[in-house]
């Protein structure tokens, strides 16, 4: 599309405008459903693959929708989980990780585990599924690995200073972990990971 001499890809400024706009939603608590991380579902899992079959007519494996090369994938969640672990097992400790953390994490296991995982499904693949592979079609896989970390990393203000400066390049590894696998499936179970370990180190329930 062209306005005023200037040409648009549609698909892109679709998703650059999706990007801004659907983490505000989040962020103002514009409710769905009864819990914070099944909205998450709606809005960063479900809403985008209807945009991909729906508005797209693509298939979502064309956007890390899938197991993709799952030996790589396993490879890097082995090498990203255990050295994240060999990481938090001391970042997790400091006291501004403990005092947010701390105050977070739910007291089941359980409900600790799950919850995790089911918030950050829709989030990996969002970031590292529908936008890391939809951008590196116009601007190519490197670009586009950076550029999908940059909302994530917004997303992080107001939790622990460490931690927020981190995720830009905690993003873009996620991003690289996606590329290289085909798939947002492994990035999640990273994440995932991280987020769990940190809560139950931070809650002193771990070492």
């Amino acid at each position: 599309m062209t306005i005023g001499g200037v040409e648009f890809d549609l698909k892109l400024t679709f998703m650059i405008i999706f990007s801004a706009f659907v983490p505000m939603l989040d962020y103002y608590n514009h409710r769905l459903t009864s819990l914070k991380a099944y909205d998450r579902i709606v809005l960063y899992l479900i809403i985008p693959l209807i945009i991909i079959i729906l508005l797209f007519r693509e298939s979502p494996s064309s956007y890390g929708f899938g197991l993709g090369n799952w030996r790589v994938g396993l490879m890097w969640t082995l090498i990203g989980c255990g050295g994240m672990a060999l990481i938090l097992w001391f970042v997790a400790r400091t006291p501004g990780m403990v005092q947010y953390y701390d105050a977070r994490a739910p007291r089941e296991l359980w409900r600790l585990i799950y919850l995790n995982g089911v918030d950050l499904l829709g989030w990996e693949f969002v970031w590292r599924g529908f936008m890391l592979f939809g951008m590196a079609r116009v601007f190519g896989p490197g670009p586009a690995i950076f550029l999908q970390a940059v909302p994530f990393a917004y997303m992080h203000l107001g939790k622990p200073e460490i931690e927020t400066f981190s995720t830009i390049f905690g993003g873009a590894a996620f991003g690289f972990v996606a590329w290289q696998s085909g798939s947002f499936v492994y990035p999640w179970l990273i994440h995932w990971f991280i987020a769990s370990f940190t809560m139950l180190i931070a809650s002193g329930r771990l070492g």
